[in-house]
């Protein structure tokens, strides 16, 4: 999508600080962090959002949580939140699919 900022971002016309990327995926820290550890795990692949995950397009979506798994693992986090807004009230600014990864302070509820 020409206007997506995360669509931008896999383009490389918008920097971003990335941890980790292949074929499918790109998963970069945030740049508002929420925690002392905070990245995001996005498809290459425009989906809207968790709403938006189809059978033609889940298999993206599993290997993104893989690629979470790997991460978190590399980066030595023991414990860690994952957290995905769907749509304006659920706080979902960004309209491409995206995965928070949390991690390095008690994690209350709600966030914050």
């Amino acid at each position: 999508m020409q206007d997506c900022l995360f669509c931008k971002i896999v383009a490389g016309e918008i920097p971003s600080k990335k941890v980790y990327e292949d074929e499918q995926c790109y998963a970069f820290y945030d740049i508002d962090p929420q925690a002392p550890t905070h990245f995001l795990v996005i498809p290459k692949q425009h989906i809207q959002s968790v709403a938006a995950v189809d059978a033609g397009n889940s298999a993206v979506v599993a290997h993104c949580f893989e690629v979470i798994a790997k991460v978190a693992k590399d980066l030595g986090l023991e414990s860690f939140r994952v957290v995905s807004n769907i749509g304006e009230q659920a706080g979902q600014s960004v309209f491409h699919l995206h995965f928070h990864v949390l991690s390095g302070r008690d994690m209350t509820w709600p966030p914050g």
